[in-house]
């Protein structure tokens, strides 16, 4: 976004369901993982920049989704070397029987294929639950608590963007809205490089 670079993740991530405050320091590894309340001289990377408001009234929500300026020069678009690497730079509208992956926090990486899309979904937070519209869902065995904010791509060797994780089932299917939607709302692209 105006050539600069963020990172993206969800609202309820980043934001904290609303909560927050535009500028609040993002760390990482995050307050969950770390257990500590105060480690923000080593582990802030980034600056909450804006986000989309979550709506728990009843009215429809189309994504889960924030950003934060980075703070740090220290940062790489691609996942590990032995998950997929950079992801591609065309985005791609999810498809019944789509190959998709992820590389999340809890399960790392994972494969499946798009077994739903245009659903729409009552998702609980810790302030409300909230309906969203126009989201798509892999097969299960996909995600477990912890992969929210995970970028997904195809299953290809150029890894085009589709989907952005924001939610899951205890089965393991994941809740994911489009990442055309995800862009659009911010102005931005998916870093590739």
């Amino acid at each position: 976004i105006g050539g600069a670079d963020y990172i993206l993740s969800n609202n309820h991530v980043l934001a904290r369901e609303n909560l927050a405050a535009i500028g609040e320091d993002i760390v990482q590894p995050g307050r969950y993982d770390i257990q500590c309340a105060d480690h923000l001289a080593t582990d802030k990377v980034a600056d909450l920049s804006d986000f989309e408001p979550l709506k728990f009234d009843g009215t429809n929500n189309y994504i889960d989704a924030a950003i934060a300026l980075y703070s740090t020069s220290d940062i790489s678009c691609a996942t590990l070397p032995t998950f997929y690497g950079f992801p591609g730079s065309v985005t791609v509208t999810p498809t019944l029987s789509l190959g998709i992956k992820k590389v999340g926090r809890t399960t790392e990486l994972t494969a499946a294929t798009i077994s739903a899309v245009n659903v729409t979904v009552n998702v609980g937070y810790t302030h409300g639950t909230a309906k969203f519209v126009g989201c798509f869902m892999p097969t299960r065995k996909f995600t477990k608590a912890g992969d929210s904010g995970s970028l997904v791509v195809t299953n290809t060797s150029v890894n085009n963007p589709t989907g952005l994780l924001f939610a899951g089932t205890k089965t393991g299917e994941a809740i994911c809205c489009p990442i055309t939607t995800v862009l659009n709302r911010f102005g931005g692209i998916i870093c590739t490089q």
